[in-house]
């Protein structure tokens, strides 16, 4: 399928097909990447994605605990002198 660079305003673009953008489940916000000398565009990643069954997973494998556990122990002054 080929396209056209077109003027949009200031700046230029192509129009997508509407059966490409399905095809491709486009649709709000887009990533566009450049590889290789080709633009890649791909339906944008929401933040922490897959995070939640990330941590979950590594409940189960009991591998969710403190990696540097003395930094995360409380000193005198903590327990003396901080208040919330």
């Amino acid at each position: 399928m080929k396209a056209r660079v077109v003027r949009i305003g200031n700046s230029q673009g192509i129009r997508i097909p509407k059966s490409v953008i399905e095809q491709c489940h486009l649709h709000g916000d887009v990533d566009l990447e450049i590889q290789h000398g080709q633009l890649v565009i791909r339906a944008a990643s929401k933040p922490r994605a897959g995070w939640r069954q990330a941590f979950e997973q590594m409940h189960r494998h009991e591998d969710d605990h403190l990696l540097d556990e003395e930094s995360a122990a409380m000193s005198t002054w903590d327990r003396s002198e901080w208040t919330w």
